[in-house]
Parts: structure tokens; C-alpha cells; sequence
């Protein structure tokens, strides 16, 4: 399949999948006209990338349906100037949507296999407005904070406090929250005097987020 056809099969997916659910934010929209989905798969993958569901990557995590990717990032609110912490950098391809629209993302893996496999497309790709870390995403990147923005790519069993303290005042943080069978995606908001407050946004299933256990 060459890039035409690529690029022809990335517009229907935003016409079809996107805009016809109540994707609206143009930004978010050229974001996912622009981004190459299949570079972010396995190559015997390519032919299914921009279909309307999840695809398999390392390590049994998955790159999220299309939709999804474009619901959370449009939660976001981002307006260009931010930094935005991205917990689960998994394939990179949300990363590179969030690195569109964002003046800079600190994403964070917990496998250093995804996180090392996602920096070298993002690299080939021509992003440089993106740092990378190896940890655990509840804990959050405290010396990179505080973030306008927090976009959590698995389901918690609740709000991390570090992310929570992390999120800069007038900031959101888009989140699925839940048992693994029930979930629901989040907008927590913080204001200018920070309080919280948190809109359910519909319904979601991830993976779960993994906290690791202390030694």
C-alpha cells in the first residue's frame, strides 16, 4: 500500500469515525488527518489502521481505537502553549497526536521495550518536542511538573494523588477510572484556586494502569 492510499484511508477515518461521533476541535482533527497510524503498528497491521477498533502491540497492551485517542485528546482542551504529561506512551501514536497540539510532552512507559520501540518512530517521524521516561505512571514525573494537561492511556482503580498534585492549576486531566469491566472516562478539572471538579464523559474500557509495589 503506498502513501496515497494511506493518506486517503487517514481522511476517511476522520470523516467517518471522527467528526461523526462529535469530534469538533479543527486543531484535534488536523492532528488526525496528519499522523501516520500504521507507522505506529506492526507492519502486517498497516492495512487495518485506521479501522475502528484497538490493535494488538507489545507486551499484550494495545493501541487504542481511533476514536477514543481523538475523544480524549479533544477533553484535553489544549490550546498550544501547554506541557502535557502522557501516562502510557505505549505504541506513541497518542503521544504524536498530543505532540501536534501541545508545546511539549513528557510521556512516561513502564516498559522499557514500548518506550524505547514509540521514541524511534516519534524520532523518525521529525518530533522533538517530546521527553520520554521509563517508570510508573502513577508516580506521575515530579521534576517535570506542574502539567496544564494529563492524559492517563490505561484504567485506574482511582485518581493517583501525585498526578492530581502534577496537574497545574486551570488544568485537566483526562482519565479512565474503574473495575476492568466498567470504566469511565473522566475530565478532572482543577481551577485558579485549586479545586477539583470531575465530568464523566461517557463510557470506556482500557487496560489497567499498573502501580508498581514498593521493595
Amino acid at each position: 500500500m503506498n502513501d496515497e492510499n494511506y493518506t486517503w484511508l487517514r481522511h476517511n477515518m476522520v470523516e467517518t469515525q471522527l467528526k461523526s461521533r462529535g469530534i469538533t476541535d479543527k486543531k484535534v482533527l488536523e492532528a488526525f488527518y496528519k499522523v501516520p497510524r500504521h507507522e505506529f503498528v506492526s507492519p502486517e497491521l498497516h492495512p487495518m489502521a485506521y479501522e475502528d477498533h484497538p490493535l494488538p502491540i507489545a507486551h499484550d497492551q494495545t493501541i487504542s481505537q481511533p476514536y477514543i485517542v481523538a475523544l480524549m485528546t479533544q477533553s484535553l482542551e489544549l490550546k498550544g502553549d501547554e506541557k502535557v504529561l502522557d501516562v502510557g506512551t505505549g505504541s506513541g501514536y497518542q503521544t504524536a497526536i498530543l505532540a501536534e497540539l501541545a508545546r511539549h510532552v513528557c510521556t512516561i512507559e513502564r516498559f522499557e521495550k514500548l518506550s524505547k520501540s514509540a521514541s524511534a518512530v516519534l524520532k523518525k517521524l521529525g518530533y522533538e518536542n517530546i521527553s520520554y521516561k521509563v517508570g510508573d505512571g502513577t508516580k506521575g514525573w515530579g521534576e517535570e511538573a506542574p502539567f496544564e494537561g494529563i492524559l492517563v492511556a490505561a484504567a485506574a482503580s482511582y485518581i493517583p494523588d501525585l498526578l492530581l498534585e502534577q496537574l497545574s492549576r486551570n488544568g485537566n486531566m483526562v482519565i479512565p477510572v474503574g473495575a476492568s469491566l466498567s470504566q469511565e472516562l473522566l475530565v478532572v478539572s482543577k481551577d485558579s484556586q485549586g479545586n477539583i471538579t470531575k465530568q464523566e464523559v461517557g463510557a470506556c474500557r482500557f487496560l489497567p494502569l499498573i502501580e508498581e509495589k514498593e521493595k
